[in-house]
This record gives structure tokens, C-alpha cells and sequence, in this order.
């Protein structure tokens, strides 16, 4: 059990990482169809674009990606006491 939960805190801690890079590229104006760009539409999407439908936007703001960030910090807590309790 111990290993799955690691392996889980892995993955959120590359999908972190792939949010906040995918914020990043998009405030330069960087190729949108390169190859970086495009892998990390495809790893973050499936993530974001759920949350897109319930988050609304702040004008022409897109926070989703803060939300889903928040949502990945308050899970891998939640693991990490679980872990932390021997449950």
C-alpha cells in the first residue's frame, strides 16, 4: 500500500510540474505547436479540462490551473498524513 501511495504522490508531483510549466510557457510568446508545448497540452489536459467546466474564468483570466494546483497540494496531504498514520 505504502508503494502505491508513493507512486500517487509521484505522478502529482509531475503533473505539479507540468501545470506550472504549461502557466509559465503561456505568458511568452513561444511557438504554441512546438514539441514541449505540445506534450505538456497533452499530459495537463486531461486534468484541466474538467476542472474547466466548473471553474469559470476571471475575465479574460484562466485560473484553472491554479485550481488544479491547489487541488494536487491538498492531495498529496492528505496521502502524506495517511502515510505519516500508518493508515
Amino acid at each position: 500500500m505504502t508503494l502505491l501511495v508513493e507512486i500517487i504522490l509521484l505522478f502529482l508531483q509531475i503533473m505539479w510540474f507540468a501545470i506550472f510549466a504549461r502557466a509559465i510557457i503561456s505568458w511568452f510568446p513561444i511557438d504554441q505547436n512546438g514539441a514541449v508545448v505540445r506534450a505538456l497540452d497533452s499530459i495537463t489536459e486531461p486534468l484541466l479540462e474538467p476542472l474547466r467546466r466548473v471553474v469559470p474564468r476571471v475575465g479574460m483570466i484562466d485560473i484553472t490551473p491554479m485550481v488544479a494546483i491547489i487541488l494536487i497540494f491538498v492531495i498529496s496531504a492528505m496521502l502524506r498524513s495517511s502515510l505519516a498514520s500508518g493508515v
